[in-house]
């Protein structure tokens, strides 16, 4: 096909998806995305490879992989990237932004609720509930994943290694997606079968590339093009650190907003391998370094985004809410924390489209490449060891009052041990009550 046959319509006839269709079952999808990434990535893999038949199951897998070498939500840069190749830059914008809006709006709302009701008995019981269940959904997401991901005595080990240096020495997270991404593309590129393509994901019979709405082989539109890789790169970065270069210069580095800005464009930037991987890295600075929130209310921010639809960060929002709530300014507190969820948000999720619509023509020219697989695939296995660790985070911060430093220090709350054995009763109960529902959503 020439480039200049490659335009929208000819594009849309060839895959026979209209993008009014699109649009709604993005909508649609967008609406059923509960119980974070892993749930989510099931369900797009349901409606899109197994219902709709768009996108094969290679394409689809190499898609995520890709998305999980990447800094940010991997799901939603995952429905990005399907967007993009099915209708252009239009239809990544519309599937990202879909994917991103019913928990934002939802999100809101229950932290309007949380900060007017948060000191109620009632209140405080639903949320210590939902810190239950995320604990089981967190458990499940490291049984799913690892699952489908450490399918050999390699991407075991990676895994542990990836716990180990987390948990006990406190590694950066950059540096332990850096180096299982060194320590597989050198295998892939050796040729061991360990790290073989697959990206970590167990191969499994499915809807092959051919046969799907898009066809195996690259649209147009989505070969690397310099001239527009320049045109979208300029106008998303001026996007996205306007903003940013606005509340700094307006109201100071150290104002809330300006802080709120910088952190999480950075976070944008340096957190690597999936949303449960970011939440340990946002958390230990959101409650440690900057003393925005307490770490029983980063729990309850992770219950809400857990059990609203959207991606799992989406918990940033309320981090920003609760700051700038605190610490309004001149502002009215709820206008203040307002303007801060909508700032957190936008600074966290409009580089995903950067990275997608920068990266994604050439990961489809990389399809196959055994070194680009070797290193996706051990990228997956050390994000389940980094999952494992944000589990026992939150389940020693559920059960116990206080948790600090390394070696551990483990404070009982008020209420000794009675109080903690009826929170790992709760945390028990959660998990028996969590499984069927998450089994359902996925």
């Amino acid at each position: 096909m020439s480039e200049a046959s490659a335009g929208e319509a000819p594009l849309d006839r060839a895959h026979g998806v209209p993008f009014s269709e699109a649009v709604a079952v993005w909508a649609r999808v967008a609406a059923l995305s509960f119980g974070g990434p892993a749930g989510q990535i099931a369900v797009m893999h349901r409606i899109l490879v197994e219902e709709k038949r768009w996108i094969g199951e290679r394409r689809f897998l190499h898609a995520l992989n890709f998305c999980m070498l990447l800094p940010g939500p991997e799901a939603q840069q995952l429905a990005v990237y399907i967007g993009w190749l099915l209708h252009r830059t239009a239809g990544g914008i519309v599937a990202g932004a879909l994917f991103v809006l019913p928990g934002f709006l939802a999100i809101l709302g229950l932290s309007f609720v949380y900060v007017s009701l948060g000191d109620v008995a009632l209140v405080e019981g639903l949320f210590f509930g939902l810190r239950a269940a995320v604990l089981a959904i967190v458990l499940q997401a490291v049984a799913r994943i690892g699952g489908r991901t450490l399918r050999n005595r390699f991407m075991i080990a990676i895994a542990a290694a990836a716990f180990v240096a987390i948990f006990a020495f406190d590694a950066p997270f950059p540096l332990i997606v850096l180096a299982a991404g060194a320590f597989g593309w050198f295998g892939g590129r050796a040729g061991l079968a360990a790290f073989a393509p697959g990206g970590g994901h167990a191969e499994k019979a499915g809807l092959s590339d051919a046969d799907s709405a898009l066809g195996a082989e690259t649209p147009a539109h989505a070969r690397p093009d310099l001239g527009w890789s320049l045109r979208i790169g300029v106008a998303l970065l001026a996007l996205w650190l306007g903003p940013v270069a606005g509340f700094v210069l307006a109201l100071g580095p150290d104002a809330v907003f300006g802080r709120l800005a910088v952190f999480f464009s950075q976070m944008a930037v340096v957190t690597f391998g999936g949303a449960y991987a970011v939440l340990a890295y946002v958390a230990q600075a959101a409650v440690e370094t900057y003393g925005w929130l307490q770490p029983g209310e980063m729990l309850d921010g992770l219950g809400m985004a857990e059990t609203t639809p959207g991606p799992l960060i989406m918990v940033v929002q309320f981090v920003g809410f609760l700051a700038a709530f605190r610490d309004p300014g001149a502002l009215n507190p709820y206008l203040a924390a307002t303007l801060a969820s909508v700032l957190v948000t936008w600074v966290t999720f409009v580089p995903s489209f950067l990275w997608i619509f920068l990266g994604a023509p050439f990961s489809e020219r990389l399809r196959g490449n055994r070194a680009l697989g070797g290193a996706l695939a051990a990228i997956t296995a050390a994000v389940v060891g980094v999952i494992l660790n944000l589990a026992i985070w939150f389940a020693l911060h559920t059960i116990y009052g206080r948790v600090r430093g390394r070696p551990l220090v483990l404070e009982a709350g008020p209420g000794g041990l009675p109080d903690r054995a009826a929170r790992l009763a709760a945390i028990i109960s959660g998990v028996r009550v969590a499984a069927p529902l998450w089994v359902l959503v996925a």
